[in-house]
C-alpha cells in the first residue's frame, strides 16, 4: 500500500494493533498530532477492540492484523504482547504499511532480523518505541558526548532498581514467562535503559552478566534481578543492575563519564516521570540535584507510569511521523533496537554459560572473535 510519500500533505492514516494497556500512550500520541488520523484499531478480542473503538471515537474495529490492514493504513501502531510483533510486521511490510513498533522489537534476534529485513525489501519505515531517548535530560547528555564537553564516554553506570508486586505478574497469563514475555526485569524494563546506554555509549563488543530470581520466584519463571559489566568496541566499559525485587522503588540512574574528565547523570525517580540531570561535573564545577526528592511515592501504579510517558511517545510519533513525510530515518530505527535486544540477550547467554559473550574485536585486536568466548 505505502500511500504516503516525501511531500505528502494529506492526513496519514493510521491502525493501532492491540488494545491492551499501552494502547493508550499511542492512541493519545497520534491523537494529538494535526496530520494523522486513526482509522482503525484491532485485537483478536473483538469486544475489547470495540469498547477502545468507541471510547476514542474510532470508526473501525476489526479482530485481526489482515481486517486492520484492509482499512489500507499508511502506519500500523504494535502494541501487541511480545513474541507477535513479528507476524504483525510482516504481513504491515508484505502491504506496504510502515511500522512503529513497540519496545522490545522481538524476543531473539533471529525474528528482529526477519523485521528488519522485510521492512527494508518492502520500502517501508520500522520504528520502535524507546521514548525515553526524548526526555530533555538524555538529549542533554547525548549533545554533551556529540560537542565534546564529555567527549568519548569511557565508563558508565546504568541502575534499574524497581518495584514490581505479584499482581503485576498474574494480571496477564503471558507476563514473566520465557515463552511469551521474553524474559524478566531486562527485556521488560531495563531494555529502555540498556537502549540509553548504548546510544550514549555506542556499540558493544563483550557481555559478562548474571542472572536471578530473588523475590518473585513463586510468580514467574524469568530473571526478576540481574547484574552485567559490557565492553564496548572503544575499549569503554560501563555496568549494569536490574531489579524488580526492590521494595520500594529506588528508580533508575545513569552515569557517563567521558575522555574529557567530565561526568552527567540523569535519575528517573519516581519511575515514569520526566527524568533530570541530576548531576554535571563538568569544567570543574559541579551541579547536583536530590537524586531522590521528598514527598512522592517510589511505587507508582503502572497506568501512572505509562500515562506520565505520553509526552514522549508524542514526540516519538512525531518524529515518525516526519520520517514519513521527509524521507528520512526515524530516530530510532528497527537496527537501533536489536542492539538492545542483543545485549540483553547477551546477559542470558553469559548467565547460562558463565562465560562472556563476545559480539566483535575488542580495542587491538585483529582476529574474529567467536559468540561466546572460551
Amino acid at each position: 500500500m505505502n500511500t504516503s510519500s516525501p511531500g505528502t500533505t494529506r492526513p496519514l492514516r493510521v491502525g493501532i494493533a492491540g488494545c491492551g494497556a499501552i494502547s493508550r500512550n499511542h492512541l493519545e500520541a497520534f491523537r494529538a498530532l494535526k496530520d494523522v488520523e486513526i482509522v482503525g484499531v484491532c485485537d483478536i478480542d473483538l469486544a475489547r477492540a470495540r469498547d477502545t473503538a468507541a471510547a476514542w471515537g474510532i470508526p473501525a474495529a476489526v479482530d485481526s492484523v489482515h481486517g486492520l490492514l484492509a482499512l489500507e493504513p499508511d502506519i500500523v501502531s504494535v502494541c501487541t504482547p511480545h513474541p507477535t510483533h513479528e507476524d504483525v510486521v510482516l504481513q504491515a511490510a508484505a502491504a506496504g504499511v510502515h511500522v512503529l513498533c513497540e519496545k522490545p522489537i522481538a524476543i531473539d534476534l533471529a525474528s528482529a532480523e526477519r523485521m528488519v529485513n522485510a521492512c527494508e525489501d518492502a520500502a517501508v519505515k520500522l520504528g520502535v518505541l524507546f521514548q525515553r531517548r526524548f526526555w530533555p535530560a538524555a538529549q542533554r547528555i547525548r549533545a554533551a558526548i556529540d560537542d565534546g564537553t564529555l567527549g568519548r564516554p569511557i565508563m558508565g553506570q546504568c541502575s534499574v532498581m524497581l518495584h514490581r508486586d505479584p499482581e503485576y505478574y498474574s494480571r496477564d497469563a503471558w507476563r514473566g514467562t520465557w515463552a511469551n514475555d521474553g524474559g524478566g526485569v531486562l527485556m521488560t524494563q531495563a531494555i529502555h535503559y540498556i537502549d540509553l546506554l548504548q546510544w550514549f555509549m555506542g556499540d558493544v563488543a563483550e557481555v559478562y552478566g548474571k542472572i536471578n530470581t530473588y523475590k518473585h520466584s513463586e510468580h514467574i519463571e524469568v530473571e526478576d534481578s540481574a547484574t552485567a559489566v559490557i565492553t564496548f568496541t572503544s575499549g569503554a566499559l560501563a555496568t549494569l543492575e536490574a531489579s524488580t525485587a526492590v521494595s520500594p522503588s529506588l528508580g533508575v540512574q545513569i552515569r557517563i563519564t567521558g575522555e574529557t574528565g567530565a561526568s552527567a547523570s540523569l535519575t528517573e525517580f519516581p519511575e515514569g516521570s520526566d527524568a533530570r540531570v541530576d548531576l554535571w561535573a563538568v569544567a570543574g564545577s559541579i551541579s547536583t540535584e536530590p537524586a531522590h526528592p521528598g514527598g512522592v511515592d517510589p511505587n507508582v501504579s503502572l497506568a501512572t507510569i505509562n500515562g506520565q510517558l505520553i509526552p514522549h511517545h508524542t514526540s516519538q510519533v512525531r518524529d515518525f511521523v516526519r520520517s514519513l513525510r521527509d524521507g528520512t530515518e526515524p530516530a530510532v530505527t528497527g537496527k537501533d533496537a536489536t542492539k538492545a535486544l542483543r545485549i540483553l540477550l547477551a546477559v542470558y547467554e553469559s548467565s547460562r554459560t558463565g562465560l562472556p559473550v563476545r559480539f566483535d574485536r575488542l580495542p587491538g585486536e585483529t582476529r574474529p572473535l567467536a559468540q561466546v568466548a572460551g
